[in-house]
This record gives structure tokens, sequence and C-alpha cells, in this order.
């Protein structure tokens, strides 16, 4: 056996660019609230699919899990009342890693409520 470690790259070859490299996200909530596990969970995701994606968190206000794209605001917990889905996240990355326009993602996961 060689001193291989079964590591496998992850970096493009010479020339390409790595997915999601050059997307800009932002997420800003709430932490009193306990969003913060939601957004780790979120960005753990886009990182996974999209591991060149620069992401970045902000404390809110109350109630408050925004999600900006590229400076674009595309989900707000304020205005839904959830939490997106992570496919639908995902599919807006996709789509301004291609320069295609952005819409806002309207769809949402309840928040857990304990009864």
């Amino acid at each position: 056996m060689s001193g291989d470690s079964g590591q496998v790259s992850v970096a493009p070859p010479p020339g390409e660019v790595e997915p999601g490299s050059g997307v800009r996200i932002v997420v800003e909530y709430c932490e009193p609230c306990g969003f913060e596990a939601t957004y780790l969970e979120l960005a753990s995701a886009v990182k996974e699919e999209y591991p060149g994606i620069e992401i970045e968190s902000r404390l809110g206000g109350t109630g408050a899990f925004e999600i900006e794209i590229n400076g674009q605001l595309v989900f707000s917990k304020l205005e839904n009342g959830g939490f997106p889905y992570e496919k639908d996240l995902i599919e807006a990355i996709r789509r301004a890693s291609n320069g295609e326009p952005l819409e806002k993602i309207t769809n949402s996961r309840p928040p857990c409520i304990i009864l």
C-alpha cells in the first residue's frame, strides 16, 4: 500500500470554478429565539452542496431568520412565518451561481412547536 490516505480531493480541476464560488449568502437570525441551530444545519447542507460558497451569519431581531444571496433578500421568516426548505435554498444558490435572476422563496416549513 502506498502512502495514500484514502482522502479524495474536492478541489476543481485547474481552470474550473468551484460550484458556488462568487455567491455570497448572509443569514440574519435571532439567537435568543434558538435559531442558531437552524442556521448551522442550513449552512452545513449548503456547504456540502457548494463547498466554495461564502456564508456569513449576523444576529438579527426577534423572530428573524432572513437570507440574502448576493445582497438580495430571498427568504424572510418574518414574512413567511417558518424556515426555508434546504432544497429551495440550494435551488436559489444554483440560480445565482448561473447568473439567473433570483426569486423570493415563499415555501416554508413551520417552526418547531413544543406542546
